[in-house]
């Protein structure tokens, strides 16, 4: 059986980061044949064109991970209503130089979770509106805007609300056939 590659972007640097629990809870959720990596983005140096000649060996090393995935997954947080910093900082690194970019045609999903009643609204839509100009096919809908509550995860690091849980295997079940649809 195929392995079909998600490469995992989460937005987030700290160490009990709702939003990395969400990715590996979900990880959980897809069948046997996907398999999630998440990609190491808080080595990269801060973008600087000056650099698109000679890119780092981080920048090098992320651009590769993404280039050999079949979908992305971005996980993340909100901050000041917009994407972290972190993570614009990924996203420019990996599709830069003009014209060679690593995340292009690759389909992807929009995840996010925080403890705020609007889980990650507004960091999606902005999120969404880079992914579209990137030419990154993503997965309109269901949208998961999460709040963190005690009950989201179990001891084991899964999703341990059944009414969440349901939501968000209906969420994977969607994404896997749109990964699936666009596959090349």
């Amino acid at each position: 059986m195929a392995q079909t590659r998600i490469a995992v972007i989460v937005g987030s640097l700290r160490k009990d980061s709702f939003n990395h629990k969400l990715a590996l809870a979900l990880a959980h959720l897809a069948p046997s044949d996907f398999t999630f990596e998440t990609l190491r983005i808080d080595d990269l140096p801060l973008y600087n064109q000056d650099d698109d000649g000679n890119q780092s060996a981080p920048v090098k090393r992320l651009k590769t991970e993404i280039a050999a995935a079949d979908g992305l997954l971005f996980v993340t947080p909100e901050y000041n209503r917009s994407i972290p910093g972190v993570l614009k900082n990924a996203i420019d690194q990996a599709s830069r130089p003009y014209g060679q970019s690593a995340w292009a045609g690759k389909p992807a999903g929009v995840v996010g979770i925080s403890v705020g009643a609007i889980g990650t609204a507004l960091a999606q839509q902005h999120l969404r509106n880079i992914l579209a100009y990137l030419d990154v096919p993503t997965m309109g809908a269901p949208e998961v805007f999460l709040q963190a509550k005690d009950d989201l995860f179990d001891d084991k690091g899964h999703i341990g609300n059944e009414g969440s849980k349901k939501f968000l295997q209906g969420w994977m079940d969607k994404y896997v056939a749109w990964v699936k649809s666009h596959a090349a």
